[in-house]
C-alpha cells in the first residue's frame, strides 16, 4: 500500500486508488508545469502570456473571452495578459466587425516574429520533459486524462 507524509515525519496509508492518483497528478502537472515556466521564462514571458501567443499563432486571431477559455485563465487574468502583451507590442487589439463589444487579439509583426522563434525550443522542452512516457504511452496517458477530465466534468454538472 503506498503512503503519503502526513507532517510530523508520519505517515498515513492511501487505500484510494483515486486519491494516489489526484497526488501523482498534482505532482506531475506541478513539476511539468515549472519545466514550462522556466523554458518560456527565458524570454520574459509568463506561461499565461506564451499561451496566449501560441493560442493566436495556431488558431489566429481571436476574441480574448475564446482566448481565455483556451489558455483556462480567468476573464481579469485574460486582460491583464493582453495589457501585457500589448505593452511589449507583441499582440494588438482591435474591434470585432461583427459585435462593438467584442475584441479581437492579432498577433503584431513582432510576436509573430518571437512565437516562430521560441516554440520549437518549448516544444523540444516539453518532450523531454514528457520522456519518461514513450510516445504510444504518451497519447495512451493522453486519452485516459481526456476520459477521466470529461467524467469529472459531467460529475460537476450533475
Amino acid at each position: 500500500m503506498n503512503e503519503i507524509s502526513a507532517g510530523g515525519g508520519g505517515r498515513l496509508p492511501l487505500r484510494s486508488s483515486a486519491l494516489r492518483l489526484w497526488i501523482r497528478l498534482a505532482r506531475a502537472y506541478r513539476a511539468i508545469e515549472q519545466a514550462a515556466a522556466r523554458d518560456v521564462a527565458r524570454h520574459g514571458l509568463t506561461l499565461a502570456e506564451f499561451g496566449m501567443l501560441e493560442a493566436i499563432h495556431h488558431l489566429g486571431p481571436m476574441a480574448l473571452g475564446e482566448i481565455q477559455r483556451k489558455i483556462l485563465v480567468s476573464s481579469g487574468g485574460v486582460t491583464y495578459v493582453a495589457d501585457s502583451l500589448e505593452k511589449r507590442s507583441l499582440i494588438r487589439r482591435e474591434p470585432s466587425v461583427s459585435d462593438r463589444r467584442v475584441r479581437i487579439a492579432v498577433l503584431t509583426e513582432q510576436g509573430e516574429k518571437l512565437i516562430r522563434e521560441i516554440f520549437p525550443e518549448h516544444e523540444r522542452v516539453l518532450e523531454e520533459t514528457m520522456s519518461g512516457l514513450d510516445p504510444g504511452e504518451q497519447e495512451e496517458a493522453a486519452s485516459m486524462l481526456r476520459r477521466l477530465g470529461i467524467r469529472a466534468a459531467q460529475i460537476e454538472e450533475e
